[in-house]
């Protein structure tokens, strides 16, 4: 498949992808900032926060929420300006918000990371409309891709240094996930880590490899379909974009060992398969609680 880099811009740390009203959005988490590239002027507008942010996506009130340092917060895109909304991990150092999605019902997960590394010493979170927040699993150490499947019935999850990739029954009536199952472990399959990931139409799910410099399609089964190979090391992410949601998108970091001209770049793969629309944040502006 040819690869094209999508422009100029270069993230220190490009993640957390999103395709969202003909437009094609990122965060870099070391460059502490939300980007979107609008194909038809092919100019990138930027947003900088005050901290590392790992995820942005859509609500379907207009904002968008994020995820850094220090919680979540909710964003306007036309004055720029950031309103915290909870922190369930104050009480843990070193830990940041990480990798997120949106449930096909309209619910957020986000996951954190132990930037520390210590083992099991993060979760993965699900925030409905009134932004209740329940922990919904435990013992992670690096939250990283999260999807559903076509019908809505099952949730594909990464934590990234298990090399697992699992799988749960979603309800999407009240957003429990259920019967832990693990799908595939990748140690063995390719070189690097699991990190973001998406699913198609036909179900299959694309993972990118930190530190493989890959993004590889692969059946649940773990049956090994395509491997799209990068011009860098540290593959972080991708989404499926463009009119008619054909084109992959991927982003990559710059490595701290390596000297990588496009590092840091996006690439698209045009007609790569066909994505999954990308569900905007149901909520409603209440109070915050936690269980």
């Amino acid at each position: 498949m040819k690869i094209e880099q999508l422009n100029s811009q270069t993230f220190k740390w490009g993640e957390g992808p999103v395709w969202w009203n003909d437009q094609f959005y990122a965060v870099d988490i070391s460059g502490k900032a939300l980007v979107r590239y609008c194909p038809v002027t092919q100019e990138n507008k930027v947003w900088q926060v005050d901290q590392r942010i790992g995820f942005a996506l859509p609500c379907e009130d207009g904002r968008w929420i994020w995820g850094g340092d220090e919680g979540l917060f909710f964003i306007d895109l036309e004055t720029g300006i950031s309103s915290p909304i909870i922190n369930p991990e104050s009480d843990i150092e070193d830990n940041r918000f990480n990798d997120a999605g949106v449930s096909p019902d309209g619910r957020l997960f986000a996951g954190s990371i132990a930037t520390t590394k210590i083992v099991g010493n993060a979760s993965l979170y699900r925030f409905d409309e009134d932004l209740s927040c329940h922990k919904v699993f435990s013992n992670v150490t690096n939250s990283n891709g999260i999807a559903w499947s076509p019908d809505a019935k099952t949730c594909f999850y990464i934590d990234t240094p298990s090399y697992n990739i699992r799988s749960f029954a979603y309800d999407p009536e009240s957003g429990a996930i259920s019967n832990e199952q693990i799908l595939f472990n990748s140690e063995e399959m390719i070189k690097g880590v699991p990190d973001g990931m998406c699913t198609d139409v036909d179900g299959n799910l694309w993972i990118a490899f930190c530190h493989g410099g890959c993004v590889v399609k692969f059946e649940p089964s773990g049956t090994l379909l395509e491997r799209i190979n990068f011009p860098c090391i540290e593959t972080t992410s991708c989404c499926f974009g463009g009119p008619e949601l054909t084109d992959l998108y991927v982003t990559t970091g710059i490595s701290p060992t390596l000297t990588e001209p496009q590092a840091g770049k996006t690439f698209i793969i045009r007609n790569a398969g066909k994505g999954i629309p990308q569900v905007p944040f149901k909520t409603a502006k209440q109070k915050p609680s936690t269980d």
